[in-house]
């Protein structure tokens, strides 16, 4: 099988070595985006098999890309990452990450984790526990996100020091609809301050420490 790739970095150097390295594999890249939400737009017009996602993009990461890519299309996502800690793993997975492959693993994993995926199965990078599947999957108390990837959105600008206008700007929103989605969210994550969402966002993986 041959399979069709989306590949998402917003490093142009980093996508013209993975594209060498897929097309040695027989892949079909597709699609290249250097932004998260390119990334989307590019995997809605060309449905590619596997949408490969840098973590760290810019205008949208590659948890919120992914995130939307499994909610609005077929396509399975895999994300690459400098980071291996479980909570990284964790927040993936109930994003709807079905591939979690570390950069320094990349070159000999990738192949793997596009098989794996498109089989139907969970792939993670060598030197990542199996048991933060086998967590993910039987602990009872892990909720899905509460937050559509829109609110993940907000919550991100918002946590990188972003003002309502400037996050109202960053989206094409009024201030008032900005406003309207930063109330919802901080109804849903019951916190009462700016402070509570930078905590949320650490926690989950939205913005990076």
């Amino acid at each position: 099988m041959k399979y069709r790739v989306l590949l998402a970095d917003d490093h142009r150097v980093v996508r013209q070595g993975l594209r060498v390295l897929l097309a040695q594999n027989g892949v079909n890249v597709v699609a290249e985006a250097s932004n998260g939400q390119e990334a989307v737009e590019l995997t809605r017009q060309f449905r590619p098999d596997v949408a490969i996602l840098d973590m760290t993009m810019p205008v949208l990461n590659g948890l919120c890309a992914a995130q939307e890519i499994v909610r609005t299309t077929e396509t399975k996502a895999i994300l690459l990452t400098m980071h291996g800690d479980a909570h990284y793993v964790m927040n993936a997975l109930r994003a709807g990450v079905r591939g979690y492959v570390l950069k320094n693993n990349a070159a000999s994993a990738l192949m793997e984790a596009i098989r794996e995926v498109c089989q139907g199965n969970f792939y993670l990078s060598p030197g990542i526990a199996r048991t933060v599947v086998e967590a993910f999957l039987t602990m009872p108390d892990q909720a899905s996100d509460p937050l559509t990837a829109r609110e993940r959105e907000v919550v991100r600008l918002i946590a990188e020091g972003r003002s309502t206008k400037e996050v109202a700007n960053s989206l094409g929103l009024s201030v008032k609809t900005a406003d309207s989605h930063r109330g919802r969210i901080m109804k849903k994550l019951r916190v009462h301050e700016t402070a509570g969402l930078v905590l949320y966002a650490l926690r989950t993986g939205i913005i990076e420490p």
